[in-house]
């Protein structure tokens, strides 16, 4: 029994048109604030209160900071700015040049250096590498 491997998965789905679900709903709440404050307040007023709050649902849709989304970054600051924080000075410590002496760690019988290291994206490339062979040289009447 073959199985079909999902690829991809870590792709949001566009849902509507090129937006993903998170983007339309960030766009539809920023805007509709704005058009709410547009149709209860004077048109200056309404660019003061409701253009920047539809700018941060902007920002949330589309900026991307070091490719990570808004929101991690907006996350990110809250959980730091709301942690306790524990600052002491050693004087002492502070003074003193350190002296850092690095010792072999690895014994000459260890196999683990000779391993290559099996990281997550050479996983993936692997996985579909094999997905990719297997597809070319598969029977073209199983699906």
């Amino acid at each position: 029994m073959r199985f079909q491997v999902p690829q991809f998965i870590e792709v949001e789905d566009k849902i509507f048109g090129p937006l993903t679900v998170t983007q339309f709903v960030y766009l539809a709440g920023g805007g509709g604030f704005f058009v709410a404050m547009w149709l209860l307040l004077p048109l200056w007023l309404a660019i003061i209160i409701g253009g920047p709050v539809a700018l941060f649902g902007l920002a949330l849709a589309f900026y991307k900071v070091n490719d990570r989304p808004f929101i991690d970054v907006l996350q990110a600051a809250f959980e730091y700015n709301l942690k306790d924080r524990l600052y002491i000075w050693d004087k002492e410590r502070a003074t003193k040049p350190k002296v850092i002496e690095q010792k072999k760690v690895q014994k000459e019988d260890d196999p683990g250096k000779y391993a290559p290291a099996a990281t997550s994206s050479k996983i993936k490339d692997l996985a579909w590498s094999l997905d990719i062979k297997e597809s070319m040289y598969s029977d073209k009447d199983q699906r």
